[in-house]
Order: C-alpha cells, then sequence, then structure tokens
C-alpha cells in the first residue's frame, strides 16, 4: 500500500454520497495487488435512540445494557460502503459480494456510550478463481479498542498474473444435536438499509433481485446473524465467525441446525429445505471477554 487515504466523519457518512460512486470507474488492480492505504473514521457514535431501537427490532435481538457483538458491525458498514464506493479503491463495488465476517469484542459494550468506529482497507487474497478483499473495523471508547472485525469481500475474475493463489478460510464442520425452525421476517430491508448504509435494492425490490438471477429480495446478511444469535441464545457472545453462502430470502422458512464444541456454538441456517447452508458460523466467548 501507498497511497494514503484518511477520510474523518462526525456524524453517519451520507449514503447520498457514496451511492453516487457506485457506476464510477475505477483504477483496477495491477499485477501485484497493490491497494492504497485508505482509513474511514466515524468519531462519537451514540449507541442510543431510535438507530438503537430499530436495531433491535429488526434484528431479533433483545435489549441488554451491553450491545452485541453485531450492532458495531452494522453501525460501522456506512463507513464499509463508503470505503469500498471511494474513487481510489481499485474494483467497483457491484463486483464484490460479502463472503465472512470475524467479529470479537474484547471488553463490555454499554449502550448509551460513545464509540468512534474505524474501518480500513487491510489486504487482499489472490484466490484460483478471484480474489478476496480484507477490510478490518475497530470501536474504540474512552481511548481503548474494545471490539474489533474482518470483514471478506469476493470479486470473482481471473487471479492476479504476479501473486501464487491462496486457500480461502473454510467454513467449519457442523455436528448439529440440535434442530429450529422459523420463518424469518417479510420486510425490513429499506429500514435496515438505513442503519447499515447498504441500499443495494437485492435487499428491498423482488423486480430488481429477479432480473440478477434470485428468486426474490433477501435479507442483509448481518440481520441474518442477528436473528441466528437470538435463536441460539447467544446475544452475549464475545466472538463471531459467519461464512456467507447464499441468501436468505423475506419470508422464507428456516432451519437453523447447531451443535456444541470446546471453541463453542457452530451452527448452519437452510433456507426452504435446501441441503446447501446458506449461513455457517460459530459463536464462542473470548478469555476476558
Amino acid at each position: 500500500m501507498s497511497e494514503e487515504i484518511r477520510l474523518e466523519y462526525h456524524r453517519r457518512p451520507s449514503a447520498a454520497r457514496f451511492m453516487a460512486g457506485v457506476f464510477r470507474p475505477s483504477p483496477g488492480l495491477d499485477g501485484q495487488g497493490s491497494l492504497p492505504d485508505i482509513q474511514l473514521r466515524w468519531r462519537g457514535h451514540h449507541a442510543a435512540g431510535g438507530d438503537l431501537r430499530d436495531y433491535l427490532a429488526l434484528s431479533g435481538l433483545p435489549a441488554g445494557e451491553d450491545l452485541c457483538v453485531l450492532y458495531p458491525q452494522t453501525m460501522a458498514f456506512p463507513l464499509h460502503m463508503a470505503l469500498l464506493t471511494h474513487p481510489r479503491f481499485p474494483v467497483p463495488i457491484w463486483r464484490l459480494l460479502q463472503v465472512r465476517n470475524r467479529l470479537r469484542r474484547h471488553r463490555a459494550l454499554p449502550r448509551g456510550a460513545h464509540y468512534d468506529l474505524t474501518v480500513r482497507l487491510a489486504g487482499l487474497r489472490p484466490l484460483e478463481k478471484g480474489v478476496e478483499f480484507d477490510l478490518a473495523g475497530t470501536a474504540e471508547a474512552g481511548g481503548m479498542v474494545v471490539w474489533e472485525s474482518l470483514n471478506t469481500f469476493y470479486m470473482r475474475g481471473r487471479p492476479l498474473a504476479g501473486r501464487m493463489p491462496e486457500q480461502a478460510p473454510e467454513s467449519p464442520r457442523i455436528e448439529a444435536t440440535r434442530s429450529e425452525s422459523w420463518r424469518v421476517p417479510v420486510d425490513g430491508g429499506w429500514r435496515y438499509g438505513r442503519i447499515s448504509g447498504d441500499y443495494n435494492p437485492l435487499h428491498w425490490s423482488g423486480a430488481y433481485a429477479r432480473r440478477h438471477g434470485f428468486g426474490r429480495a433477501f435479507l442483509h446478511p448481518q440481520r441474518v446473524l442477528g436473528h441466528c444469535l437470538a435463536r441460539l441464545g447467544a446475544r452475549g457472545a464475545t466472538e463471531l465467525e459467519a461464512w456467507i453462502k447464499g441468501p436468505v430470502f423475506y419470508g422464507a422458512e428456516v432451519e437453523m441446525r447447531s451443535g456444541a464444541d470446546a471453541e463453542g456454538i457452530r451452527f448452519a441456517l437452510h433456507v426452504e429445505g435446501d441441503a446447501r447452508p446458506a449461513f455457517v458460523g460459530r459463536v464462542g466467548h473470548a478469555a476476558g471477554g
């Protein structure tokens, strides 16, 4: 990384502003996969009020004195969107798919507190059939890092000529001892987009989703994970790893299969009887978390 770019916000980044750059020409990747050093920070996010109420209602999570490990990920997602649509980001956002989340809470996250949220472009991983980009995030309170994330996006394409392909981390195997089924919400995509900054029409327009090969519109990934944590009774988990493998359509009947091991609870979410899971994950408690 050579070019250094620093942007700072004192309120949620404007979706109208960064979405205007969705179809702007991108500079492209060179043979070595060189990346600019982009970092965005939102100072003073207040974890209270309407945003928190909407987040809890849409994610199916119960309220509590402390915030779920997923909450900073959703609130920081407008920074992800602003970074991925920045003129110096090498590829267009519409070619990217979110494929993995790794979240860790180091300390309790009190509701009502103020947090400084940061997202930076951390690197890329050449694969045999494309490239993965890692975006690292942090939440700070009182000058201390209290939460961290690594959010990975995939772009299909030819491998980089100057880099050897690597292996993407594989999702865990699930030895299920428990199963639970429910029907996911039938709407809420636009409301969740307002919180997360992700207004992709795939999450609120059935017609648009069908034009792009999907049966209908589907939920934002972090919203799906919120429902999974709620059903697992894992709202207080300090660690979450999740692999996003397919869409969870609005109003769909889903089945979550789960089992516990020494590292925590592993789970797989299946949609409308599909043998292939749409989400696979693991939740646990870090030492000292």
